[in-house]
Formats: structure tokens, sequence, C-alpha cells
């Protein structure tokens, strides 16, 4: 083992206070400094944070950005889920593919470059796009593919890459991105102009008990697709036994086709913070941590950063504001590169140092949550609800939207349609006002609330936004005339059966069964009972599995089954004469005849 190694391995540990909690921090930092966490560094971590070997290495194997193997010195990871593919990221995968001379899942021998696929990095409104180590690359081309090689072998820099600065805090040099923010339409309740403190202040005139009055009565539900009344989860998690509780905000946003939190991140992390910080003078913490995806890291040193200043202003820390014993601040925990993480137990697991595995609900996170201390988890776009809440009133709040669903949703808007991008709209508005906004008239499919939501057509163009009719957590993707409907629904069940952690016979086998089944029905060789397989297995799966991936995965096959059956039965073949259509007895005598 290396001189080298050994120290650093050391430091890290030693500046995340030897905790095992911290693990994704240390595994993070070993990979970002020598390409890999090796059987050595595996080792070196187990023995100094005293736990065992096999802790570490079902860290390092659950994570796509962790890896046992040294990658190359720029990691170029090209986003394949399907708005990218359809944006004609094949195209540029295969000129990564000739100018480097490997494949996907390779390292040039020269270690120079690692070629790998991502399901989602939150830019599918400025597709096709990549990560280059931590550097999101926009709106890619064939034709850039040459370019951007050179520049790398020539300079060895990846913000070389940075030609152009996107707009908002984008610019700011602690960023210094080429994304674009892409709102397209503004609301009074995320982008309006933010007024650091104005709701907070107001929170803590208040008793804890009165702020969560305040946050029932404006009738919030969570945003990240659910719904829960926040109010009624502070109030449980204020009413847990144990004087350590934590707030948790869920900034893991890796459904593809969502990146609306990514625009939060960017333009109002005040708010996000100010409504952690109100979360914890109502439920009794003083510890509040937020979980960005990895693939978000570019965001780091700016969030940062804005704590920094927060903590500066009196917002953050100690009798924050003057309140004697309110004592609260913030840390930011970097994922790795997991979708399951999304999910909140399994989000928690994560934090505490361990594979994103999902934990058996109850007990709840309000009764033991991170550290089995009582926990609220809310997404960021809740966070941000909150502070507007505390500063304008709840009755302001709830002035729009629909009954049950007060107020205005941010949707990630992208697919077919002239003006892909982050809109604030009131809750209650019919699919076909927003088709008619970003530009998509003639659209044959749209996918509320990403793959693991409902897939309509047309018929359903005039049902509405809201956790009644059309609950989504945010993302919008739209489907063009020309589009193949069973591609879209085959590429979301392969998202799933990649994406499953494997806990649960249900999800694990399940999907990769929808999958296959789809397969044969794709290729010709299905039949009609096919179709009733489809409907009874996915149904088995949601009711069967373990946590929220499993109980949804099956929907893109079972919303499509409802919406575009005719699709399938142009597929099945009617009149088999008695032969399954998948037989074929020529090629099974082959080798005989």
């Amino acid at each position: 083992m290396s001189q080298n190694l050994q120290d650093f391995v050391k430091d890290i540990c030693n500046s995340n206070g030897n905790d095992p909690a911290r693990m994704m921090n240390i595994c993070i930092a070993v990979q970002k400094a020598f390409g890999c966490v090796c059987d050595e560094a595996i080792d070196l971590i187990a023995k100094t944070l005293k736990t065992h070997r096999i802790e570490v290495e079902s860290v390092i194997t659950f994570y796509t950005f962790l890896s046992k193997e040294k990658k190359g010195k720029f990691v170029i990871r090209l986003c394949n889920d399907i708005i990218d593919k359809l944006q004609g990221c094949e195209k540029v995968a295969d000129a990564f593919k000739k100018v480097l001379g490997i494949d996907f899942g390779q390292t040039t021998k020269d270690g120079m470059f690692t070629l790998e696929y991502v399901p989602c990095i939150g830019l599918c409104d400025q597709a096709p796009a990549a990560l280059i180590n931590n550097v999101p690359v926009t709106y890619l081309s064939s034709d850039k593919v040459a370019e951007i090689i050179g520049i790398l072998k020539k300079t060895g820099d990846t913000k070389k890459l940075i030609h152009r600065l996107g707009d908002g805090n984008n610019a700011n040099p602690l960023v210094h991105s080429m994304v674009h923010n892409s709102i397209r339409k503004k609301g009074q309740v995320i982008f309006d102009e933010e007024r650091a403190g104005s709701g907070l202040k107001k929170a803590i005139a208040l008793s804890p008990a009165e702020v969560i009055r305040e946050i029932k009565a404006a009738r919030l539900r969570g945003r990240g697709g659910a719904g829960f009344p926040t109010g009624m989860k502070w109030e449980f998690t204020r009413a847990s036994n144990g004087d350590v509780k934590y707030v948790v905000c869920n900034a893991d946003e890796g459904e593809p086709g969502t990146f609306k939190d990514r625009a939060i991140l960017t333009e109002r992390p005040g708010l996000m913070f100010e409504g952690m910080t109100i979360a914890g003078y109502a439920i009794g913490a003083k510890e509040g941590i937020i979980y960005v995806r990895g693939e978000y890291a570019y965001l780091l040193a700016f969030l940062e950063d804005v704590l920094d200043k927060r903590r500066m202003q009196g917002l953050l820390g100690e009798n924050i504001l003057g309140k004697k014993g309110f004592d609260f601040d913030i840390r930011i925990q970097l994922g790795a590169g997991a979708y399951i993480c999304g999910e909140e137990t399994s989000l928690l697991s994560s934090m505490e140092g361990l594979r994103g595995d999902p934990k058996t609900r109850p007990p709840f996170p309000a009764q033991k949550g991170y550290m089995g201390k009582p926990t609220t988890v809310n997404n960021v776009e809740t966070f941000c609800c909150v502070t507007r809440i505390m500063d304008k009133g709840p009755s302001w709040f709830a002035e729009v939207g629909s009954k049950g669903s007060p107020s205005n949703k941010l949707l990630s808007v992208s697919g077919d349609c002239e003006l892909p991008g982050v809109y604030e709209f009131p809750f209650g508005t019919k699919v076909s006002e927003l088709l008619d906004v970003v530009g998509a008239n003639d659209a044959k499919a749209v996918q509320i609330g990403g793959p693991s939501g409902q897939l309509i057509g047309k018929a359903d163009y005039e049902r509405v936004i809201c956790y009644d009719d059309l609950a989504t957590g945010g993302s919008i993707m739209i489907f063009g005339l020309e589009r193949d409907i069973l591609e879209i629904v085959d590429y979301f069940m392969e998202f799933f059966t990649e994406e499953s952690c494997g806990y649960c016979t249900p999800c694990r086998a399940g999907n990769a069964l929808l999958k296959e089944r789809l397969e044969r029905i794709r290729a010709g060789k299905g039949e009609m009972a096919d179709l009733d397989y489809l409907q009874q297995l996915g149904e088995t799966v949601k009711k069967a599995s373990r946590c929220g991936l499993g109980q949804t995965s099956p929907n893109p096959i079972l919303s499509s089954l409802k919406n575009f059956r005719s699709d399938y039965e142009a597929l099945v073949k009617k009149d088999t004469k008695g032969f399954q259509p998948d037989f074929d007895i020529y090629e099974a005598i082959g080798d005989a005849s």
C-alpha cells in the first residue's frame, strides 16, 4: 500500500470524525483522488473507522460513481434516458466510441478516458448532455465530440470545455457552468423575489406549535409526488420521543425528466435553507442535512458558500436571529449515483454510510429516521413553500390551486415541445393548457410524474394536474406523433430493472419478467394472452414490493395497456394455428436436419 494512499485515507477519515456514518464522504473523496476505492483503500478505511470490510465494500459496489477498479482521468458519463435518446444521444455515443476506440464501460489503454452511460443527470431540457467528471456539458452533437476530446488531451482541464456560461448563478465563479436554468414561467411561490430571513423572523415570533398550525392551515402537501400533508408530518416528528431530532431535505431528484430542483438549488437555495431552518424550529431539531444527488456536485461549492453567508447573517448557528436557545445548522451530504436513494428511507440509509437499501415501514422516519432518531424528510420545493407560507401567510398560499391541492407546482417539461424548461403552474391546470403553453399541440402521449407516473393520450388531456387526478413530483415528458409508445415503455422498464436495489423478489424479478414479455411482443412474437400476463404480473409487483420503487415500477406497463392498448394489439399475433408465436420449429430442429 502506498504511503500517499495511507496518509490520504487517514486524513479524510479524521476530517470526518472517523465516523462510519460519513462513509459516503470518505469514499467519494478517495474515488476523486485516486480514480477508484481499491482493495487496499477499503481495508484501510475499515480499519480506521473500526468497522467491517464488507460494510465499506458494500457501499463501493452499490453506487454508480464509486468503483473498486481504477477509472480514467476523465470519466465521460453520457445521459441515455429516453429524452436524450430521442434527441440523438446514440449518435453522440457512436462518436465517442469512434474517437476513443473503446466501448461504453471501458477505459482507454493510457488511462485517460472512461466511457459510461447514466440514466439521468437532470439536464433533459438541454439534451443530449453528459457529465465529464463533475462538469455538465449540454446540447451535445456528434460533431462536437472530437473537439471535446481534443481539448481534454491538450489542456487536461475540464473547465476548458466551458465555452459559454449559463444564466443566473450558473455564471457565479463558484458554479461556472454552461447549464441554462430554463425557467420559462415564474410564479409567486418559488421564483418570486427572495427576502432572506423574512419568513424565519415571523416563524420564531410564534411558538413551534403555532408554526405547525400555520403550515397545516396552508394545507401544504409534500411536493415530492406522494402529497403527504407537511404539517401533519412535522406534528408527528415533534411528538415523537427523543431529545435529538433531524430535518432532512431530499434533493436527490433522480426521476428521469425531472430537473426543477436543479433550478431551485441554483437560483433559490436560500429559500430552501430557510424552510429547513423553520422546520428545525418547529420540530425541535438542531441539525439539518440536505442530501444532494451526485450529479449536482458542480453546485456544491456554491451551496456551501450560501450556507456560510447565512451563518454570518445570523440565520444559522447558535441563538438564530437573537432567539435564545434556538440553535440550528445545516450540512450537505453528497450522493454518488443511485436512483433508489430518492426514496426517503433509502436516502436515510445512504446518509448513515450504508448501501441505499430501503427500510421497512413502520416505523416511519417521523418516529425512527436518521440514526434511529425522529426525522422529518421533505423535498426541496416543499421547504421553499414553507418559507413563503411563513412570510406571506397560509391564506395567501392557498388562494390559488384546486380544492385538494392548494397553490402552485413546479414542473419540469421536456421532450417533443418547442419550449422545454421549468414552469410554475397553479394546481388544477389542465394538461391541454400546459401543452399549449410549452408548444406541443400535436403530442401523441404525455408521461406525467416520470417513469413511475402515468402515460396518457389525447383522451386524457382535459384532466388536471393535482394530487387528486394526475399527481406528479414535477416530471412532464412529451412525446410527438412519430414516437413508438412501446419503445418508450421498454426504456422505462429497462430503467427500473437496472435501478432496483434487488432486495425484494417482486421488484427484482418481476420487473425483469415484465420487460422480457414486453420485448417478446415488440419482436412480433406475442399473443393476446401476453397482455393479460402483463396486467396481472404488473399488479402483483405493485402490491408485493417493499418500497416505492417496486410499488410504482409497473406503471409504464399498466398505464400504457390502459391508454394505448391498440399499440399492443397491433403487434400480437391473433391466429397462431395452435402454435406458440415465439416458437420457430425450423430453428429448433436446425441442428438435427
